[in-house]
């Protein structure tokens, strides 16, 4: 089965990077695009991965929803979509966003603790009763960065983990209550990136990485680097961390990754 449903007799004029490196100079704000939300990936992430890795109609499954990002971009581009958050604030965001959308029968999302697998599967079967649907065709997932951001007061939100190998564990948890219901021979894809605690860097996302390779059937396809602009947080400050780091010993942080994921089982 095709995993994708891009036109190749006109590759010239395909917009997908299929580079390893992705130099975006600004977030696309168009639509319902808003930046909102610390800490929410640019709208140019799932809209290359939506198309590299799904046909039309397929259901994408967000983990961690946040301020709808991927699930507009399912909208423009046809597919089905389940979304999970543990923000009740965030679910009555996304639900304001989609009022009158025509999109309404197309997406289920539903606040949920990721790492509880009862509350996983409860939430996942609603949404396939209501998409009249039994598979899930691609997963992406942004988790937070350990807890740099905090995003809720709930003591389950994996922002609230700032030991690395307890917030590991818990993504794997993560990932084996969810990657369960991706169907075999389709993509996941974790975006992710480093945090610098107590004078280092803690590459988060190499430990994701080896997390998955270790705890899953499945291969890595893809090691994309992506450029940071815009930060919400450093928004206008580029001149006082250019300073910091020069006055310490540290590099600032102008990159995250996306792994990609093809299931083996």
């Amino acid at each position: 089965m095709k995993f994708n449903d891009l036109n190749l007799t006109d590759w010239k004029n395909l917009e997908i990077d299929v580079n390893s490196l992705w130099i975006i100079n600004e977030r696309d704000k168009s639509g319902k695009h808003k930046n909102i939300y610390h800490g929410n990936f640019i709208p140019q992430i799932p809209r290359q991965l939506i198309q590299r890795f799904t046909n039309e109609n397929d259901t994408v499954l967000d983990v961690f929803l946040g301020s709808g990002t991927t699930l507009y971009e399912c909208e423009t581009w046809n597919r089905n979509f389940i979304g999970l958050d543990i923000n009740p604030k965030m679910i009555e965001y996304v639900d304001s966003q989609m009022q009158n959308s025509g999109f309404e029968e197309n997406y289920f999302i539903n606040l949920c603790d990721v790492t509880n697998e009862n509350q996983v599967d409860i939430s996942i079967n609603k949404g396939f009763q209501k998409l009249k649907n039994n598979k899930v065709d691609f997963i992406i997932m942004h988790p937070p960065y350990l807890d740099i951001v905090k995003f809720t007061d709930n003591e389950n939100d994996l922002s609230k983990i700032s030991d690395l190998n307890t917030f590991v564990k818990t993504f794997v948890k993560v990932c084996h209550n969810t990657i369960k219901y991706l169907s075999k021979d389709r993509y996941f894809a974790i975006v992710i990136g480093d945090v610098y605690k107590n004078g280092e860097v803690i590459p988060v996302s190499f430990y994701l990485m080896d997390a998955i390779k270790q705890n899953f059937k499945c291969k890595l396809k893809g090691v994309v680097v992506k450029n940071i602009e815009g930060n919400k947080g450093k928004l206008g400050k580029n001149g006082i961390w250019t300073y910091r780091a020069l006055n310490s010993d540290y590099f600032i942080f102008k990159h995250e990754y996306i792994f990609v994921f093809k299931k083996e089982y």
